[in-house]
């Protein structure tokens, strides 16, 4: 498991389906055909669906609550900055590296990142996070 010290990082990659997108819409209510309508999407600047950018910032979730801070992170603030646009079929890789830890609190401060399959910045953003229960500065299969 990966020790929760500044520079320590951890990732996930998942590739994006149509699939993935239509539940993500049916799930939320986001219905914005530029996600889910061939004909509409073709008429705008990207030419085709794109993935839901809150979609993607999902996959930054799942690195926190599954392994870096691990399970029991809740989250306390995420700043997000879409910078380029996600398809279905493209794989994502969210990278989280830890920035700050709090010597009085359980509080993590990381970095959040994700490429698509080119290594192209897809998304940047800062997260806080409560660690889980414990010394968060400690290995993650010490808790």
């Amino acid at each position: 498991m990966v020790e929760i010290r500044v520079g320590s990082t951890a990732s996930w990659t998942k590739t994006i389906t149509r699939a993935d997108v239509e539940t993500f819409a049916a799930l939320t209510g986001d219905d914005n055909p530029l996600h889910l309508d061939e004909e509409f999407a073709r008429n705008t600047r990207f030419g085709r669906p794109v993935v839901h950018g809150m979609l993607v910032a999902g996959l930054i979730s799942a690195v926190l609550g599954r392994m870096l801070p691990g399970p029991g992170t809740i989250y306390l603030r995420q700043t997000l900055e879409f910078r380029r646009p996600v398809y279905p079929g493209d794989t994502i890789t969210a990278v989280v590296e830890v920035m700050d830890v709090r010597e009085d609190k359980p509080v993590v401060t990381l970095a959040t990142r994700c490429f698509n399959q080119s290594g192209e910045e897809v998304v940047r953003g800062e997260a806080t996070v409560l660690a889980p229960k414990g010394d968060p500065r400690r290995h993650a299969d010490d808790r």
